[in-house]
C-alpha cells in the first residue's frame, strides 16, 4: 500500500488526498444544542464527521445522532424532488414535479383560499426543527393568516409558561456556581449529554446532587447522592411537601421571599396542607428521604434545578406540577441568584448569549388581529404563549368541527402526525382539508398524506445561523451541495413569498437580508460572519449577564415580583376554574372510576427518550436503528413475571383509545405496575393509545406519561 493511499484509508485532509475539513453544525438535537462539527469531504461527498475541537459549545464532543450524521445524510429515504400526489391522500403514490410548478401550484391554491374563504383559513405549522421558525411565521402573517404554530404545543412552551406567570422569565441551572444540583426529572445522558460534565464537576469539588425520577435511570446511577424513585405525576405533590418541610425548620430565605416575592402567606398555607406522611403515602417515597431531599436543598446553597422542556409537563397536572417545583426557587431565594437559576434573556433562536436581537419584532410585527385556532380553549396559552402560537392540539377539533371557523389548508415543515394523541383522529382531520403541503427530509408517515411534498436539505448541506453563550454568533457554510433538488427550509420560504405575490420586502430579498436586519446593531452582519468560514465569532456587543438584575429591575409580573399566588391566573374568568397557587391534581383524575382502573390496571409513561433518538427522524436511520430495532415496552420484573412473560415476549397494549403491539423488556428501573414506551415507531405508536382530550387545561398539553391501559401476551384472550 502506497503512502497516498494509507492517507486515503485514514482520511487525512491534504491536498495530496483531496480531502478537505469544513466546519457546520448537528442540527439534529434541539435548537440551543447545536454542535460544531467537522465534515471531511471529497469529491462533494461526506466521508466523515468529527466534533469540532474549538467550538465553544460541544469544545470536540459528539452524541451518538452527531457521529451519525453522515449516516444521516444519506439515507435512502430522502426525498429527492417536489413531489405532487397522484393517488389518495395516504396512499403515498405521487408524481416528480419541478420546484417551478411546486411553487405555482401551492401558491394558487393557497391565494385562492384566501380569496374565498379567509387567510386564517390557511394554517402554517412548523415541526421539531425550528431554525427557520422565525420566517414561517413572518410568511404566515405576511399572508394574512394568524394561524402560525409548532410542536411546541406538545414541547417546551408549557414550562415557559408557567415560568411566564411566576417569575416572568424561565432560568437556567448555573452549575458551574451551585452547591446542590436538583435533578428534577433530568435525562442528560438520553438528551443533554454536555450538561453532564457540569454536574460531574460540581460533584467533584463536593457538591450535591438530588435526582428524582420515575426511572432508575443513567443520572440516578451515576450521579446520584439521594434518588427518589418517584410515582408517576406527583412530583407537585412532592415539591409541596419539601415547601411545607421547609417552612416548619425555618429553612426558607425570608429576606428573599419579603423582598422580591408576592403571595407567600397564601403559598405557605397550601404547602401546610402536605404533610410528610400524606407526601409520602401519594409519592411512594419514604418520609426520611422526602426530609433529607427538603434540607440539603435549602441548606446546602446555592441550589440549582434543571427545568426540563417537558418532562414534567406532559402530564394534565403537568403546568402546576412545574410550577410547584419552580416556586421552590422562589422560596429558597435561588431564583435569580449566582448558583441557583439564572432568568438570562434570549439572543437568538431560543439561545441565551449575552446579546440581543430583534427576532420577537421580526416575527411578530406583521400579526393579525383575530381569533387564533384553539383560541379560548386555553385563556393561559392565549395570553402568555412566547410568539402568540395557536396551540396545535385543538388544531384537529378544528378542522373537524369546523368552530368556530373552518380549516382549508395546512402548510407544514417538517409536521410529523405522530406527536398527536389518538393519531388516527388527526389522520381523519387531515383528510378533511382541501389542500396539504409538507416539507421535509425523508418520505415518511406524514408526508403520505400532502397533496404537495417539498424535499428540505440537512444542516451540513445549507448555512444558518446560532448563538451560543459566551457572545457568539456562528454562520455556517455548506459542508457539501444540497443532494438531488432539495433545498433550504429558509431558501423554500422566501422563494414562495416571491411567487405568492406577499407584501414584504424582507422575506421577498431572501434568507440573509433578514438575519442582517435582526442582527443590527451587534456590530457585525452575515457578510461578517461569512469571513469566518463557519466558524463562530466573539459578537462585539455581548455582556456578561449579571446575576440579581433583573430581580432589582423588577419581574416581568403584574406585581413586579415573584409570585408564589399568580395575579395573571388570578385575573382570568373563573369559569375555567384556574387556581393561582400551584395546586396539586391526581394525573390520572379522569380515569379513575372503578370500571376503568379494572380494565386497565397499568400506568403507561411514554415520552421518554433513549440517547441515539429524538422523536421519530432518527428511527429510520440505520445505525442508529440497529441499537434499538424493535419498540420495547418496558414493564416491571415481578409484574412480567405474575404475567409469565419473558424479555422479548409479542405484548399487546390497549387503552380506551387504541391498540399496538411491541416486544417486553423486563426491568427494574420502573415501578410495579408502570409501564414505559419510546415514541416514535410508526409501527408501533403509541400515541395512539393516548386520548385526543387527556389535556392540561391550564397549557392545552396532552397526558402523554400518563395513561390507564392493560397488556397481555399476544395471543392470549382479552381479559
Amino acid at each position: 500500500m502506497t503512502e497516498l493511499e494509507k492517507k486515503l484509508k485514514a482520511k487525512i485532509p491534504g491536498e495530496d488526498t483531496g480531502i478537505q475539513i469544513k466546519p457546520s453544525i448537528c442540527a439534529i438535537c434541539s435548537p440551543d444544542k447545536h454542535c460544531g462539527v467537522d465534515c471531511y469531504v471529497k469529491d462533494g461527498v461526506i466521508i466523515k464527521v468529527e466534533g469540532t475541537p474549538d467550538h465553544p459549545y460541544n469544545h470536540g464532543k459528539l452524541c451518538t445522532k452527531g457521529a451519525s450524521n453522515r449516516n444521516y445524510v444519506y439515507r435512502k429515504d430522502r426525498i429527492q424532488t417536489p413531489l405532487k400526489r397522484v393517488g389518495e391522500r395516504g396512499e403515498g403514490k405521487f408524481e416528480p414535479i419541478s420546484w417551478e410548478e411546486a411553487y405555482q401550484i401551492i401558491a394558487d391554491r393557497l391565494n385562492r383560499i384566501k380569496e374565498t374563504d379567509s387567510p386564517h383559513a390557511v394554517v402554517f405549522y412548523s415541526g421539531h426543527c425550528k431554525w427557520y421558525r422565525f420566517l414561517l411565521q413572518r410568511l404566515a402573517y405576511s399572508f394574512g393568516s394568524v394561524n402560525f404554530g409548532t410542536d411546541d404545543s406538545n414541547c417546551a412552551a408549557a414550562t415557559h409558561l408557567a415560568n411566564a406567570v411566576t417569575a416572568g422569565r424561565s432560568a437556567g441551572p448555573d452549575l458551574a456556581h451551585t452547591n446542590t444540583f436538583l435533578g428534577w426529572n433530568y435525562s442528560g445522558y438520553y438528551s443533554d449529554h454536555l450538561s453532564v460534565e457540569n454536574v460531574r464537576k460540581l460533584k467533584e469539588r463536593g457538591g450535591k446532587v438530588i435526582i428524582i425520577d420515575t426511572r432508575y435511570s443513567p443520572a440516578a446511577k451515576n450521579l446520584a447522592d439521594i434518588f427518589l424513585h418517584i410515582n408517576p405525576g406527583t412530583d407537585g405533590v412532592l415539591a409541596l411537601g419539601m415547601a411545607n418541610i421547609i417552612i416548619q425548620n425555618g429553612w426558607e430565605n425570608k429576606e428573599y421571599i419579603k423582598n422580591y416575592t408576592y403571595g407567600y402567606e397564601e403559598y405557605k398555607a397550601l404547602a401546610a396542607q402536605y404533610p410528610v406522611d400524606l407526601v409520602s403515602k401519594i409519592t411512594g417515597i419514604a418520609p426520611e428521604d422526602i426530609i433529607e431531599t427538603a434540607r440539603l436543598y435549602a441548606t446546602n446553597g446555592p441550589a440549582s434545578t434543571n427545568y426540563s422542556a417537558c418532562a414534567l409537563t406532559h402530564r394534565v397536572n403537568g403546568f402546576q406540577t412545574h410550577r410547584a417545583v419552580f416556586c421552590l426557587a422562589g422560596l429558597t431565594g435561588n431564583y435569580d441568584r449566582a448558583g441557583g437559576n439564572l432568568p438570562i434573556p434570549q439572543s437568538w433562536c431560543h439561545k441565551a448569549a449575552g446579546f440581543t436581537t430583534r427576532e420577537a419584532e421580526f416575527r411578530m410585527c406583521r400579526k393579525p388581529d383575530y381569533p387564533r385556532v384553539a383560541e379560548g380553549r386555553f385563556p393561559i396559552w392565549d395570553k402568555y404563549e412566547h410568539y402568540q402560537e395557536y396551540q396545535a392540539m385543538g388544531l384537529q377539533k378544528q378542522i373537524l368541527e369546523e368552530k368556530p371557523y373552518p380549516i382549508k389548508a395546512i402548510f407544514g415543515m417538517g409536521m410529523n402526525l405522530k406527536m398527536f394523541p389518538q393519531t388516527d383522529k388527526m389522520v381523519e382531520a387531515i383528510k378533511k382539508l382541501d389542500f396539504f403541503v409538507d416539507t421535509d427530509l425523508f418520505a415518511g408517515y406524514t408526508t403520505r398524506f400532502a397533496d404537495i411534498v417539498l424535499p428540505a436539505c440537512t444542516s451540513l448541506e445549507r448555512s444558518e445561523l446560532k448563538a451560543y453563550g459566551g457572545g457568539y454568533l456562528q454562520y455556517t457554510q455548506p459542508a457539501i451541495a444540497p443532494l438531488y433538488s432539495a433545498k433550504s427550509d429558509a431558501d423554500i420560504l422566501c422563494e414562495l413569498a416571491r411567487v405568492m405575490g406577499v407584501d414584504d420586502e424582507l422575506l421577498t430579498a431572501g434568507h440573509e437580508a433578514c438575519l442582517d436586519w435582526i442582527i443590527e446593531g451587534n456590530g457585525l452582519t452575515i457578510a461578517d460572519l461569512k469571513k469566518a468560514n463557519g466558524r463562530p465569532v466573539k459578537v462585539p456587543t455581548a455582556k456578561p449577564f449579571v446575576p440579581g438584575a433583573y430581580l432589582e429591575g423588577g419581574l416581568r409580573t403584574p406585581t413586579g415580583k415573584f409570585e408564589f399566588y399568580s395575579t395573571a391566573i388570578a385575573a382570568i374568568d373563573p369559569r375555567y376554574g384556574l387556581n393561582p397557587l400551584p395546586d396539586y391534581v391526581d394525573p390520572l383524575f379522569d380515569q379513575n372510576d372503578a370500571e376503568t382502573k379494572t380494565q386497565y390496571p397499568y400506568v403507561l409513561i411514554t415520552g421518554i427518550r433513549v440517547p441515539h433518538t429524538i422523536h421519530s427522524r432518527l428511527h429510520e436511520t440505520p445505525w442508529l436503528r440497529s441499537l434499538r430495532p424493535n419498540p420495547l415496552v418496558e414493564i416491571n420484573k415481578k409484574d412480567a413475571e405474575e404475567m409469565g412473560v419473558q424479555d422479548g415476549d409479542e405484548m399487546e397494549l390497549s387503552s380506551p383509545y387504541g391498540r399496538i403491539t411491541a416486544r417486553a423488556k423486563l426491568t427494574s428501573k420502573m415501578k410495579k405496575g408502570v409501564l414505559h414506551m419510546t415514541h416514535g415507531y410508526t409501527e408501533a405508536n403509541v400515541n395512539l393509545l393516548i386520548g385526543r382530550e387527556h389535556l392540561d387545561p391550564y397549557s392545552g398539553f396532552p397526558g402523554l406519561k400518563g395513561m390507564r391501559v392493560s397488556i397481555r401476551k399476544c395471543g392470549e384472550a382479552r381479559a
